[in-house]
């Protein structure tokens, strides 16, 4: 398309027709069909869009750095009434693992679950040769349990949201 244009240009100023006014104007309507050409949508379904993202983006930085390991992997801690009390979520990747959800029914903590879960992550990212762990966390949820089983604070947004912190953490796993 931009071809076209160039060799417009170049027969209209052969010609000494060429302004740029009407320069202009052939810019502007290039614009219009571009725009007509591509849309932003909205409105679907972003757990989808989420997961297409997701594969996109891995396949991207896999054929990139060569390294096609990923994993996701989740654990779940189920009551006597078989209802979700508890679960941790992550993935591993080019030896690193992140914990992206780890959450314990407010009324089943400090009984040891959240720690059952932690150390189930830690023993997966051990097995799939991960050094390092990461975790998210703001000020309000549990960035000092955390730091209790040896994880380091990497960095702290403050203020986000407004009257918390928000918390990068990293542990760096020994091998078994």
């Amino acid at each position: 398309m931009f071809d076209y244009f160039l060799q417009l240009m170049l027969l209209k100023k052969n010609t000494k027709i060429i302004s740029e006014q009407w320069l202009i104007v052939q810019l502007k309507k290039l614009a219009i069909r571009m725009i007509r050409k591509y849309c932003i949508e909205f409105g679907i379904d972003s757990h989808q869009v989420i997961q297409f993202l997701e594969d996109k983006i891995y396949e991207h930085n896999s054929s990139k750095t060569r390294s096609g390991n990923g994993y996701i992997f989740s654990r779940i801690v189920r009551s006597e009434n078989k209802e979700i009390i508890a679960g941790i979520a992550g993935w591993t990747w080019a030896g690193v693992c992140e914990i992206t959800q780890l959450w314990v029914d407010e009324n089943m903590r400090k009984n040891g679950i959240g720690t059952m879960l932690l150390e189930a992550a830690e023993v997966h990212a051990k097995s799939k040769g991960c050094v390092t762990i990461l975790v998210r966390s703001y000020s309000f949820q549990a960035p000092h349990f955390y730091e209790k089983y040896g994880y380091k604070t990497e960095y702290i947004l403050h203020d986000f949201p407004e009257g918390y912190s928000y918390y990068i953490l990293s542990k760096t796993l020994t091998k078994p």
